[in-house]
């Protein structure tokens, strides 16, 4: 099938079945999918530009349907979710500003590719770690109903929530009494830069953030990113498409089976405590890395 803006000629079936993927991914982890979608378009021949753009632009969808299957089953702490929907924005402009002057440049395809396998490497790295040290923990006494989210990471996280930088705010349905509003902003104002640069709503970078950074239980980090995810992705489809990055039509063929993995991925959080969706998530933005290597060397014009 051709598709005129993007100029690509790419099968319906195969977005149909990224977007299922990225739909279950999404749905359970409370990520965009970009580690996969971005590399998964670019894989096919689209330039960076445009896998960013259109992949931001079909996460919308998906997004809602999965944030309302979380918000039914109580995992959306939505004050939390409008306070980081502002720093994402800023930083999903500054990405997109950057990916115009790389686009100028004409470096954009290899530098973002650089830049992703880096970002994706060392999450799955330090997550593989996190997870594993805390369930080898869990194994050496019973686990509580107040360890199901439990994390290695936990020290740090306090001493973060302990930085009285005014002003603060308190986030009852996320268990937390007070934290600084700056720290909020700054977690989702780095998450919104990778959004905006490498593409999606960058929660493989904000969820982990969420949960290790602003201390948020794991399920409620995941209902909440994709809560969040539906502002920021929305703002970085509309300054994308004004700057010509964004194929809809490869968007809405995308969202046909994402639609429909975002409600299973949704349901079956409910059925693994935090470590354990922490661990599972370590291999996804390994493939993400990977397939982006692949690019890099099969002779794809970068």
């Amino acid at each position: 099938m051709f598709f005129p803006i993007s100029n690509a000629h790419i099968s319906p079936v195969y977005l149909v079945i990224v977007g299922f993927i990225i739909g279950i991914l999404g749905g359970f982890f409370g990520v965009g999918g970009s580690f996969i979608a971005g590399p998964a378009l670019r894989a096919v021949g689209l330039h960076w530009n445009f896998a960013v753009g259109t992949d931001l632009a079909h996460i919308v969808g998906k997004s809602i349907v999965a944030a309302r299957r979380h918000r039914a089953m109580g995992n959306v702490d939505l004050k939390l979710g409008l306070l980081m929907a502002i720093g994402t924005i800023g930083g999903a402009e500054v990405g997109a500003q950057l990916i115009q002057m790389l686009k100028r440049q004409g470096h954009v395809d290899f530098v973002v590719s650089l830049v992703s396998i880096v970002v994706y490497l060392g999450i799955s790295i330090f997550m593989m770690w996190e997870s594993r040290k805390t369930l080898r923990g869990k194994r050496r006494k019973p686990m509580t109903p107040r360890d199901k989210d439990a994390s290695a990471f936990k020290p740090v996280t306090r001493r973060i929530q302990r930085l009285k930088i005014w002003p603060m705010v308190s986030l009852p349905t996320s268990g937390i009494k007070a934290i600084s509003i700056w720290v909020i902003l700054a977690v989702s104002f780095v998450g919104g830069l990778f959004s905006g640069f490498l593409g999606g709503g960058a929660g493989y970078i904000r969820m982990p953030s969420m949960v290790y950074v602003l201390g948020i239980p794991t399920h409620l980090a995941v209902g909440t990113d994709l809560f969040e995810i539906i502002i920021s992705a929305s703002y970085g489809t509309f300054t994308h498409a004004i700057k010509g990055n964004v194929d809809i039509l490869i968007a809405l063929v995308m969202h046909t089976g994402a639609a429909i993995g975002a409600q299973i991925g949704a349901i079956s959080t409910q059925y693994f405590a935090g470590p354990k969706i922490r661990l599972l998530f370590v291999p996804l933005p390994l493939i993400g890395a990977a397939i982006v290597i692949y690019t890099l060397f099969t002779g794809q014009k970068l």
